[in-house]
């Protein structure tokens, strides 16, 4: 299955539609960009990010555009935004399995895990 990734809204309890997020393999300090995407209705991506083919053992980044989201749901925020991109920079250790990483984001706060 590779690498996947889910966005929930927990302001307005839905999936966070057309987030844009952006994949980076890392090593130190730079971080090379692999793809850049919208998110589907569902929050999610249409397909796998890497599949399990292309995702090696390594270290990544996720770049989520959190403000830009909540800009186009027209939320009235303060400037400059408590959150504009979150970035999660996370490690795969198996390659061959699956890495799943969720976002839960609100204006003011996020979670993540490694989910299933």
């Amino acid at each position: 299955m590779g690498l996947s990734t889910h966005v929930l809204d927990t302001m307005h309890g839905c999936p966070a539609a057309r987030m844009a997020v952006a994949l980076y393999a890392t090593e130190g300090e730079q971080a090379r960009l692999i793809r850049r995407l919208l998110l589907n209705h569902d929050g999610r991506a249409d397909e796998p990010l890497l599949d399990s083919q292309t995702l090696k053992s390594g270290t990544y980044r996720l770049s989520f555009d959190v403000a830009g989201y909540f800009d186009a749901r027209g939320v009235d925020l303060p400037q400059p935004r408590f959150l504009n991109w979150v970035h999660l920079d996370f490690g795969v250790a198996h390659e061959g399995r699956h890495y799943h990483v969720p976002l839960l984001v609100s204006p003011w706060s996020y979670s993540t895990y490694r989910g299933s």
